[in-house]
């Protein structure tokens, strides 16, 4: 069962889920409207490598908007530290964004449950378009948990700003 607007506001209020900064006006019908944090990340090697870390390039976006281009992958951040160990959120882009050809986390909507930190965006123009910090770039839905819950505590557990992949540490034997 998804969360309805006024019980996401409710589960804020009393602590079931973690939204800050929160605002109710970026509250919506069943979900919470997110904004894109000033950092980006650029992987700067020609090939990623999934058995290695891969560097790369940070970028702050201007206030006059930085233009995004076809054929490049750039991981952006919520302003807003989302989280809970009640329900399951799952993140999606804004239609109104889609509609202008930037997909948003496309391959990895799903939380987890004990998740609490800044959620990276994987960000992905069909043509040139002009972002902005602090634009709402997304929406995040809660989902009730039926059974027994183990509170995630992975890799990416706090996270504060964009974070790249880190699957080279899942591979069997890596440090």
């Amino acid at each position: 069962m998804i969360l309805t607007g006024p019980e996401i506001t409710e589960a804020v209020a009393d602590g079931r889920i973690g939204i800050s900064p929160f605002s109710a006006d970026q509250v919506n019908p069943n979900s919470y409207n997110v904004r894109l944090g000033e950092t980006l990340l650029c992987y700067t090697d020609q090939t990623i490598d999934t058995y290695q870390a891969n560097p790369t390039r940070s970028l702050l976006i201007p206030p006059e908007g930085f233009v995004l281009q076809p054929g490049q992958l750039y991981l952006g951040h919520t302003v807003e530290q989302v989280g809970s160990d009640s329900y399951v959120p799952l993140l999606f882009g804004r239609s109104s964004v889609g509609r202008l050809g930037l997909f948003v986390e496309i391959t990895a909507p799903i939380g987890d449950i004990g998740f609490h930190g800044q959620w990276t965006l994987m960000l992905s123009p069909v043509r040139p378009l002009r972002v902005y910090a602090e634009m709402k770039i997304g929406q995040i839905m809660f989902f009730a948990a039926l059974g027994e819950v183990e509170l995630y505590a992975g890799k990416y557990q706090k996270a504060a700003g964009p974070q790249e992949s880190r699957y080279w540490r899942d591979r069997v034997g890596a440090p």
